[in-house]
């Protein structure tokens, strides 16, 4: 089966991230010193105030053009930076550093003419491959460190180091570093009569008409190739072969890894699952396109690594529809 060039958009990134300078304080200051060094701030909302408990679930913003054909990242100097949280992002090939600052809870990004305050889902595809890289990596970073601030081994407060990419607790000792949650994400596909077919499900919680590709969380002591074919027969009671790794993007609302697979229907077997599923839909490209041109579908928007999945298979840019914004 050939596809579509595989690209997904919260996975580009043109940056060194210098991840050999974030402990070297001298760097560092020289680097904040200097005035060409850019940083983009970030705003977190305070989850009380947005009447929820969990902070990632509240979207980390920031600043993008408003004028401009496609946003742009909006950046200010390290002399014209609020006070918050410091995390380094890397160092462009012309030497130019970035930062990124997270805002104290309950301040908000600053209102400026042509600008706007936007979350990753909502620009992330549409951002360029270094204002991309630059925007996921600090809003998995901030994040991170919205619900991180005790030590998980004695409780104690916890402290930023190497340049916001590990806490420390002066209390025991401990290092914490950025958690990731690996999860697959695939494609099940298979042969008929009528042609190749695709499967795409649809989750109770979801608006009337939204499908998409499946999904799951890897377990402890689990390759994602057994956690691809755990997944399907789980949700959809189908047993898949041959799992093909296609690519992998951050996802970091507030921590995933999607690891995205295609996998080849063979099949039946038992469903465990009865809740995460509703209704599964079996297309053929053709069926697909039509589906989606009359709005009979809401597909993945551009920005998840579902929508590259299915436009990879599809073999072409999907015609024009209605996207999920999430």
């Amino acid at each position: 089966m050939t596809g579509r060039p595989f690209t997904p958009a919260l996975a580009r990134s043109t940056l060194d991230r210098a991840a050999d300078r974030r402990r070297d304080e001298r760097w560092l200051a020289d680097a904040w010193a200097d005035a060409r060094t850019r940083v983009l701030l970030l705003d977190h909302g305070d989850p009380q105030r947005h009447g929820r408990r969990n902070p990632g679930g509240i979207p980390v913003r920031f600043l993008v053009t408003a004028s401009t054909p496609t946003p742009e990242l909006v950046f200010c100097s390290p002399e014209q930076a609020p006070e918050g949280e410091r995390y380094l992002l890397g160092e462009d090939s012309d030497g130019t550093v970035y930062f990124a600052v997270r805002l104290k809870p309950g301040k908000e990004l600053p209102a400026a003419p042509g600008t706007q305050p936007v979350s990753l889902r909502r620009v992330g595809a549409l951002l360029n491959a270094r204002d991309a890289g630059l925007a996921t990596h600090a809003a998995a970073l901030a994040h991170w460190h919205a619900e991180h601030g005790f030590c998980p081994r004695c409780g104690s407060p916890t402290r930023i180091e190497s340049a916001g990419h590990v806490r420390v607790c002066d209390n025991d000792g401990s290092e914490h570093f950025p958690r990731i949650d690996p999860a697959v994400i695939m494609l099940v596909h298979r042969e008929t009569d009528a042609g190749e077919q695709c499967l795409l499900a649809h989750n109770p919680a979801w608006p009337e008409g939204r499908y998409s590709v499946l999904a799951g969380f890897v377990e402890p002591g689990e390759s994602l190739e057994h956690a691809v074919v755990r997944e399907v027969a789980e949700e959809v009671g189908i047993l898949v072969t041959d799992p093909v790794y296609l690519g992998s993007q951050p996802w970091p609302f507030p921590r995933s890894l999607m690891v995205g697979y295609l996998a080849r229907a063979v099949g039946s077997a038992p469903r465990t699952d009865h809740e995460e599923i509703a209704d599964i839909r079996w297309l053929t490209r053709h069926e697909l396109g039509e589906a989606v041109t009359r709005g009979e579908i809401l597909l993945p928007g551009p920005v998840s690594i579902a929508h590259q999945l299915i436009e990879h298979w599809y073999g072409q840019p999907l015609p024009p529809g209605r996207w999920a914004s999430r």
